[in-house]
């Protein structure tokens, strides 16, 4: 047998000869777009300065934080503020809360600026069109907490706005509490997010619909495709990605179903329906001061979310290539 063939060992001097060039390289390139760098800096320092160094703070959830001592100084404790949260009748409750919240989002919010962005392009009186789309736009810039107060001035079984107009009609007494009930308040939650965000959810959708080419709508109505079928087979197929990776993103959030929506709606009557997680950590850092056990919530919430878009972008890439993020 012929002896294996080794690669000779690279000189020293060649070594450095390459690092040396890798580096003229960079410094060439970060010289010719240097404006471009530059303006990228600001961003650049706000992700150093308020994503990655806040991470820093990720161990207090493996440590008996101590608020006197700080964090360096307190003790380890491995994983058992996670037992600890698993064995919470509160956390598995807000758990599951989220879970079917976030499930009935992904189904009925989701889809809703896609219909709501493929009505609007069919619509051909562009004075109408204009309206309509401000109409739907505004609700998005308004907070959580004034839409508490306008839902709760028109559903208030007692003060409300449908209390009076069912008292026009003969009605006495006081109406039905939607927002206290328990069969009803998540049907509340996700109609008024619809409601809320749909409209500004189709910005991105209409302004790929806008690049799609129109010769493929004009041969379609030469082959006698009518509106369903021009929707069906050129609109949602210029759609797919954008739809694809705004799936991914919603996936990856599943687990934050809206604090300042559920924290402005609910109240004691619904929690056994309404907390979330995000309520819940909340309420376990600000008004019960365990740190400890809210930033562990808070890592499990980002390590679901992580393995969620790993998942999805790997199930999207499978079914077509070019969808997914990488």
């Amino acid at each position: 047998m012929l002896p294996l063939m080794r690669k000779a060992p690279k000189k020293k001097g060649k070594v450095d000869d390459e690092r040396t060039g890798r580096l003229r390289r960079t410094f060439e390139l970060l010289r010719k777009d240097k404006w471009i760098y530059l303006m990228a800096l600001p961003g650049l320092v706000y992700f150093l300065v308020f994503d990655y160094g806040p991470m820093y703070g990720i161990v207090i959830a493996f440590k008996d934080y101590n608020i006197y001592q700080g964090i360096a100084a307190s003790d380890w404790v491995g994983f058992d503020h996670f037992t600890k949260l698993f064995e919470m009748s509160g956390f598995r409750r807000a758990l599951r809360n989220t879970i079917i919240i976030s499930f009935y989002q992904l189904i009925f919010v989701f889809p809703a600026p896609i219909l709501l962005a493929l009505l609007l392009n069919e619509v051909r009186n562009k004075t109408y069109k204009k309206f309509v789309q401000t109409s739907v736009y505004l609700p998005h810039f308004v907070s959580w907490v004034v839409i508490g107060g306008i839902i709760y001035a028109i559903l208030s079984p007692t003060t409300g706005i449908v209390k009076e107009i069912a008292g026009w009609f003969g009605h006495e007494g006081t109406i039905f509490n939607v927002m206290g009930s328990r069969e009803t308040f998540r049907s509340l939650l996700i109609g008024s997010n619809i409601w809320k965000e749909a409209g500004f959810g189709t910005v991105l959708y209409l302004a790929t619909i806008a690049t799609i080419d129109p010769h493929l709508y004009e041969a379609a109505k030469v082959d006698g495709a009518k509106k369903w079928r021009q929707i069906w087979h050129i609109t949602l197929p210029g759609l797919r990605t954008t739809i694809v990776i705004l799936l991914i993103f919603n996936v990856g959030s599943f687990l934050n179903a809206g604090l300042e929506q559920v924290f402005a709606l609910y109240s004691p009557l619904v929690y056994e329906v309404g907390e979330i997680l995000d309520t819940y950590l909340y309420k376990l850092a600000f008004n019960e001061a365990k740190y400890d056990l809210s930033t562990a919530t808070g890592l499990f919430k980002s390590v679901v979310g992580l393995i969620l878009v790993l998942v999805t972008n790997s199930i999207a890439k499978k079914i077509d290539r070019e969808s997914g993020l990488i």
